[in-house]
């Protein structure tokens, strides 16, 4: 009878283990993001990071870079592909996996890609290592891998210390790096209209986009994070246009966002996340992606 009552209690023990798991699995991710508390520190020569917590009109963190393009040691680097049979472009990496990969300073994903799913934690595509298509153009190390493609715009670094953003979906001849995305958020300092009917646009979600001063030689990465109750929900594409003009920025355009808005940083421990990634449901899982852009630079001088 002891036999039989320890057997009860060890399949009682186990079951209710079973049942505690999903919520260590998902729960414990939660007290691993960034706190919601201001931030501002110089990352490299020429890098500076913001963290800005919002309280209204929902809660959501934004974390900003700016880059200066004409910092010593400052360059841009787009991950590299190559076309194949099968009609693929790219072979997918977290953003962190391609920070490490070729030892860059920084990385943010950058293009929209196809295919996607994502059906549970275990049940998505692309993995890491799986190939996958870039939308719109892309270059790297001055040679094109994904072609231009209709209404898509570009972000083109023509050298290393300059960057343009172009409402056309081709970048000029001898375009060192490009990435692409799906619309204009600032033309000439000013807010691009959006279409209010369309659910993408005017609801909150995570974000990505990239701007430049007129000049081109100052560059912004905003991330906004999104997907996540009570520590942040995202923003509209008009409020994200509105944190480019309150930059001063006189461009941006917007990068592919949601589960894959990633931004990721090396450190003397590793590639280490500045922002709170979410992907198949779970804070801080990063989502393999098929494009992203990453920097380069020096250390930051000691004063």
């Amino acid at each position: 009878m002891e036999s039989l009552g320890g057997m009860k209690l060890f399949i009682k023990t186990i079951g209710s283990s079973l049942l505690i798991l999903p919520f260590v699995f998902y729960g414990i991710p939660h007290f691993l993001r960034p706190a919601r508390t201001a931030e501002t520190r110089s990352l490299f020569q020429g890098i500076v990071y913001q963290r800005q917590i919002h309280a209204s009109p929902r809660p959501f963190v934004t974390h900003l870079i700016s880059v200066d393009l004409t910092a010593p040691g400052v360059r841009a680097f787009v991950a590299p592909g190559t076309p194949t049979p099968d009609q693929t472009e790219t072979t997918a990496y977290t953003v962190s996996e391609f920070l490490t990969q070729f030892d860059l300073q920084l990385a943010v994903n950058a293009s929209f890609f196809y295919p996607f799913t994502e059906k549970t934690p275990w049940n998505y595509y692309p993995h890491s290592g799986d190939r996958a298509n870039v939308v719109g153009q892309a270059i790297s190390n001055g040679t094109e891998y994904s072609a231009a493609e209709t209404n898509w715009v570009v972000l083109c670094f023509l050298d290393h210390q300059r960057a343009h953003i172009f409402n056309q979906a081709k970048c000029p001849n001898h375009t060192k790096q490009a990435v692409a995305g799906n619309r204009v958020l600032v033309a000439n300092g000013k807010a691009v209209e959006i279409d209010q009917h369309s659910p993408d646009q005017v609801k909150p979600y995570a974000r990505v986009a990239v701007a430049i001063d007129q000049s081109g030689q100052k560059l912004w990465l905003i991330v906004v994070d999104g997907k996540q109750r009570f520590y942040s929900q995202g923003v509209t594409l008009p409020e994200l246009a509105e944190i480019v003009i309150q930059l001063g920025a006189d461009a941006a355009i917007n990068l592919d966002g949601g589960g894959s808005t990633t931004l990721a940083l090396e450190t003397a421990h590793g590639a280490t996340l500045l922002n709170a990634p979410i992907h198949t449901k779970i804070p801080m899982r990063e989502r393999p992606v098929a494009n992203i852009l990453g920097f380069y630079a020096l250390p930051v001088r000691p004063e």
